[in-house]
């Protein structure tokens, strides 16, 4: 039980590249591994997807790589639909890109905004004559973390436009 414990342990810590093959020792015992086991019975073998093995070594039901070509019987949409899916696409993309150049201009405004009102306090000491006295002072770590906040807001702005037009320079 302790050496199936550990092949089990040993198989979800490191993902195999090779196919997993579940065999009986000598001893009886089932053994999970992708290392052929001397001695022991080859019971089945199934892909790292956990699919099991065709006859000729393919894996039923399984996406194409990227850099395979598509199979015949890969489901595929006629150019109407796709039309119509991608112009529904960059429909959704530029009224998100419109929404993000809004959230953007309001950012750099709460940051202008931010610049101009620095973090003080006010605060009682004794003066040169010896009454009290009000002073404004500031915060600098509160006024600095302030302010890279807003900044990390507009910078969260800037990024998700880029991306969005990224988006929509691939849409045919």
């Amino acid at each position: 039980m302790k050496t199936l414990t550990f092949c089990l342990a040993f198989l979800l810590a490191v993902p195999a590249a090779a196919d997993t093959c579940k065999y009986e020792d000598a001893e009886g015992r089932i053994v999970y591994t992708n290392i052929p086991l001397k001695g022991a019975k080859k019971l089945s073998c199934f892909g790292f997807d956990g699919s099991p093995k065709q006859a000729g070594g393919g894996r039923e039901n399984r996406m194409p790589r990227a850099g395979q070509p598509t199979p015949a019987d890969f489901p595929r949409v006629d150019a109407n639909t796709q039309k119509q899916r991608d112009d529904t696409r960059r429909k959704i993309l530029e009224e998100e890109l419109l929404g993000e150049q809004k959230a953007l201009e309001q950012a750099k405004k709460a940051y202008a905004e931010g610049e101009a009102d620095p973090e003080t306090f006010k605060t009682t000491i004794a003066g040169k004559d010896g009454k009290p006295q009000t002073v404004t002072r500031r915060n600098m770590a509160a006024f600095e973390e302030k302010m890279k906040q807003l900044q990390d807001n507009v910078n969260l702005h800037e990024k998700n436009i880029q991306m969005l037009q990224k988006e929509l320079a691939g849409i045919k």
